[in-house]
């Protein structure tokens, strides 16, 4: 079926697509590929992976390892040149894949949402911050008496840690945490059951860094949504999710448990990452020379990976998977 053939009626899933018990997210064999000179290139490979309720799963790996392309493509927003060559991807018994644009209408916001790396582009910048949030709303849940709405909207902001005068500011009053927070107050207007934070600190100095994830993860408990969290930044990972994928050139090299995959890494591409983080409690070469070398044996761990090719995921341990010959 072509990917402008799907409709809402066939997007729905019956009841037994959506037991309890299921994972709210399951992507499967999927394929994402962009058009170039040299012909089509794949940013995700085959990738297989399920995010399970109320959990927070971490996708790691270094820029242009497909992560954001897998958030785009669980979101419905590949647009040409890139395409979605195979596979599904299922939001609580509901395959995504080739859904029309009409279909997408009751899902995103309401069944799955988005914190974006740059809050800045992704705040109206000539709207106010309360006029964006009701928007989204009303987009979902029609015409609100206005009293409520802004009632609505102060407690949303409210419960991120912004004040009431939040509601008529603009983006460029607030400062980058404060425009992050009202993001995430925007993401979970609508208690959706999978938030997507694609690098959401990555543009914060350290202690706002902390504060906004902790946010994140507070109000993540709150509606007791699952987080698919993606970043480079393995410190911030180990603190804040429950399972661990590391990607590579699209593909996953090793997923598990992330106390396990940071103290028991398999493959020896997430062994490198993991001891890449500068530790403080020393006893290792944490000088500028250290972390050269390091990231020149990380370096030469991608070239291997790319001359040899990534094999299956195999068991390695409960629930731990690793990509190993």
């Amino acid at each position: 079926m072509q990917a402008d053939e799907r409709t809402g009626a066939d997007a729905e899933g019956s009841a037994a697509d959506r037991l309890p018990d299921d994972p709210v997210l399951s992507v499967e064999n999927l394929v994402v590929s962009y058009a170039s000179a040299a012909g089509r290139r794949r940013a995700v490979d085959d990738l297989t992976f399920e995010v399970r309720r109320a959990e927070t799963y971490g996708l790691v790996g270094e820029s242009g390892s497909g992560k954001s392309s897998t958030a785009f493509a669980i979101l419905g927003l590949i647009k040409p040149p890139g395409q979605i060559e195979g596979g599904r991807i299922r939001l609580e018994g509901t395959d995504l894949v080739g859904l029309t644009r009409e279909a997408w209408r009751p899902i995103r916001w309401r069944r799955i949402s988005l914190v974006p790396q740059g809050a800045m582009n992704a705040l109206n910048p000539v709207m106010r911050v309360g006029e964006q949030i009701g928007d989204a709303i009303e987009a979902h849940d029609g015409r609100q008496d206005a009293a409520g709405l802004r009632e609505r909207i102060v407690a949303l902001l409210e419960s991120v840690g912004l004040t009431e005068r939040v509601v008529r500011a603009y983006p460029h009053e607030l400062s980058g945490g404060m425009k992050q927070r009202a993001c995430i107050a925007m993401a979970i207007a609508l208690e959706p059951a999978l938030i997507i934070a694609d690098e959401p600190t990555s543009a914060l100095d350290v202690v706002v860094q902390r504060a906004v994830a902790e946010t994140l993860m507070e109000v993540k408990q709150r509606i007791g949504a699952s987080v698919i969290l993606i970043g480079h930044d393995l410190g911030l990972q180990a603190q804040m999710v429950d399972r661990l994928g590391v990607m590579y050139r699209g593909r996953l090299v090793e997923t598990g448990p992330s106390r396990e995959l940071f103290h028991h890494p398999q493959h020896p591409y997430t062994e490198l990452l993991v001891h890449s983080v500068p530790s403080i409690r020393g006893g290792g070469d944490d000088t500028l020379t250290g972390a050269a070398r390091r990231a020149r044996e990380l370096a030469a761990a991608a070239d291997e990976l790319a001359k040899t090719g990534i094999p299956t995921l195999r068991l390695v341990g409960p629930d731990h998977w690793a990509a190993l010959p």
